[in-house]
């Protein structure tokens, strides 16, 4: 008998020099979900990802010296580790300059232009490179982005165009017969009442002002955009487009696309409104999550109030980690991160009730019975009330999951892992042990804690990838048969004569007040690592695009720190068409500069050439290396580039006035 197919997404992230760990919360909660439905005896497919085109990549690589792609090839290998260190259980990460992606995007948009729901015309409007979006001009928020509050660009120029007005009463029409479609509710009636009821225009679906991107077969100078790029890579993965569309007939439709509230809009619109218009049958839900905020905001490189996850992982590990993030905010709300909301929740729930619990129960069968329960067990008045709670939380905890009420969910398994903690201080093993003739009720009532936390450590998997497993090798469970989901409606599977191992405590308390201080530290420190000069900034924020010359002080231009170099050995980069790894003496020191100069000069024409260098400029890696300070070049119209160099021949070091 075949199992039932779930198929689940998070979106395709940007590629960002680091990903944060409000990034973190929609992966981690993807993950748990897919985890639950594969106990649940689903056949899961989990697909994630990263959004590599478009113009805002395309200018990031150029003013690194590098290519698109050996752009985002080095940031992608980030969010990898990073979903490597989260345990994301994923089955396939999608690219969208993967070649089969590639290849079924050009037959997608040159099939919509067959059929004629897309066409050519010219685009007027604003633009803003950052979130890859077009806006109308009373779209705009204080004639700046109202998603990102970032400068946006006049644009004009001949696109083609996707006829979205075309299914707006289609879309509406679904979306109230399915009320599940769209969830929560709440995102629902925004798209109805600020979207879809006032009504859509056609939507702009290539460019021809840059070139990192798809091209459109038929008309080479056009570049497909990134949202008809983007969103098709739900169905590209699974092979739709291809010689094997096996897993597309498999997994289509989507059970769920979970993904941010800002990009709901893209999701529950555009996305629905391409797929009518492939004649392809709609996913099932879109689920758009709140936001983790910091001080009421949203956490925002651009804002400096990014924490970053690998510093809460070295800290807390990542089962802490994640439970934290589903347990404190409700899924689909916003959520506002502390560091003393963190600090608690490790002390209070996985310290003191969950940690407390294992070992307490542990430690207390070693203690009395040198590890291994007899297999004489008497009752207590008190099993009834513990076995009531254990079947109600199972019935609750999967209705909650159904859901992704995860916060709900945990809430609920907590009731039993407290009603088991008060179960300990009700039958009272301390004064048991006291008499051998309540030695049977003592084993019994150990035997029940054991049982309970057998339980509890099976629906504590879909959140917690590695404590389950220590739990389950402390209660020394060999027979995995005892720990699939379905025996949580069981009570007794654990054998009489258990025999346990003792380790150490699973969370150890923390001390808030100091730790508190450490961790505003660390958090820093991690921040610093990432800041990039004011200049970067504002390129990736899409703050000085235009070739206007903008005026600066006397005191501006002295903050700059211009030296003579030499350089005294270069090399070509690895993975990289246009950097070259240059060795410069700076008087008495020397350091790595970095240069996208490999087109214009040989490594061996470099050596010897004295330069004109920036010294202060912030460190920032490129292709695993790090390139301190920045040579400086001339660039004719055409962007060739020469090098600005010292005909005196002086030493280097001095200074340039």
């Amino acid at each position: 008998m075949n199992k039932e197919t779930f198929y689940l997404t998070t979106p395709i992230y940007y590629p960002s020099d680091k990903l944060h760990i409000g990034h973190s919360y929609c992966t981690v909660a993807a993950d748990t979900l897919a985890r639950y439905k594969r106990l649940r005896g689903y056949d899961v497919r989990f697909l994630t990802g990263s959004d590599e085109h478009g113009q805002k990549i395309e200018r990031i690589a150029d003013s690194m010296g590098v290519t698109p792609k050996e752009y985002v090839d080095n940031i992608v290998s980030g969010i990898k580790e990073l979903w490597k260190t989260l345990d994301i259980s994923y089955d396939r990460f999608i690219r969208t300059t993967d070649d089969d992606h590639v290849a079924a995007v050009k037959k997608i948009f040159k099939k919509l232009y067959d059929k004629g729901d897309i066409y050519k015309s010219e685009y007027e409007g604003w633009y803003c490179t950052p979130c890859e979006t077009f806006f109308t001009e009373h779209q705009l928020v204080d004639g700046k982005c109202p998603d990102c509050g970032r400068t946006v660009e006049k644009v004009k120029e001949e696109s083609y165009f996707f006829r979205l007005s075309k299914y707006q009463d289609r879309l509406i029409k679904h979306i109230e017969d399915n009320p599940d479609f769209i969830q929560p509710a709440s995102r629902r009636t925004e798209m109805l009442s600020n979207f879809l009821i006032p009504g859509l225009d056609d939507l702009c679906v290539s460019r021809t002002s840059f070139k990192w991107g798809i091209p459109v077969d038929f008309d080479t100078k056009h570049v497909i955009y990134v949202w008809l790029d983007a969103l098709t890579n739900y169905i590209t993965a699974l092979g739709y487009g291809s010689n094997d569309d096996s897993l597309f007939k498999k997994y289509w439709p989507a059970n769920v696309h979970i993904v941010g509230k800002e990009i709901v809009r893209f999701h529950s619109i555009i996305w629905p409104a391409m797929l009518m218009a492939l004649d392809i049958e709609l996913p099932k839900q879109i689920f758009g999550h709140g936001w983790l905020v910091i001080d009421g905001g949203k956490m925002s490189k651009s804002k400096g109030n990014v924490v970053d996850p690998k510093v809460l992982i070295d800290r807390y590990g990542i089962d802490a980690v994640r439970y934290f993030l589903l347990r404190e905010i409700s899924f689909g709300q916003d959520g506002n991160f502390t560091n003393e909301a963190l600090i608690q929740r490790i002390n209070s729930d996985l310290a003191n009730d969950l940690g407390n619990l294992v070992s307490r129960t542990v430690g207390m069968i070693d203690r009395y019975f040198g590890g291994k329960l007899p297999l004489e067990h008497m009752s207590t008045e008190f099993d009834a009330d513990l076995k009531s709670v254990a079947i109600s939380t199972v019935e609750s905890f999967e209705g909650f999951m159904d859901k992704m009420f995860f916060s709900d969910a945990l809430s609920a398994l907590w009731t039993l892992i407290r009603r088991t903690n008060k179960y300990i201080d009700e039958t009272q093993p301390w004064i048991l042990a006291k008499n051998d003739e309540d030695k049977p009720k003592l084993a019994g009532a150990l035997y029940n804690v054991a049982e309970s936390i057998r339980v509890v450590s099976i629906m504590l998997q879909p959140f917690m990838p590695k404590t389950p497993e220590i739990i389950q090798k402390q209660l020394n469970i060999s027979d995995s048969k005892i720990i699939e989901w379905d025996t949580i409606r069981t009570w007794g599977l654990l054998p009489k004569d258990i025999k346990v191992e003792k380790n150490t405590a699973l969370f150890p308390r923390i001390d808030i007040k100091k730790e508190l201080v450490e961790l505003e530290n660390a958090i820093k420190a991690a921040q610093n690592e990432t800041i990039v000069s004011k200049e970067k900034q504002k390129e990736e924020n899409n703050e000085d695009d235009s070739d206007e010359i903008k005026e600066i002080t006397i005191d501006d231009f002295a903050k700059v720190h211009l030296v003579t170099g030499e350089v005294i050995a270069s090399e070509s980069v690895k993975g990289s068409k246009k950097l070259l790894k240059n060795t410069v003496k700076v008087g008495d020191n020397v350091r790595t500069i970095l240069s996208g100069i490999a087109k214009y000069y040989t490594p061996e024409e470099m050596v010897g050439k004295k330069v004109v260098i920036v010294e202060n400029l912030a460190p920032r890696k490129m292709m695993g290396e790090t390139s301190c300070g920045m040579i400086l070049c001339a660039a004719d119209k055409n962007g060739k580039l020469s090098l600005i160099t010292d005909d005196k021949q002086f030493e280097s070091g001095c200074d340039v006035r």
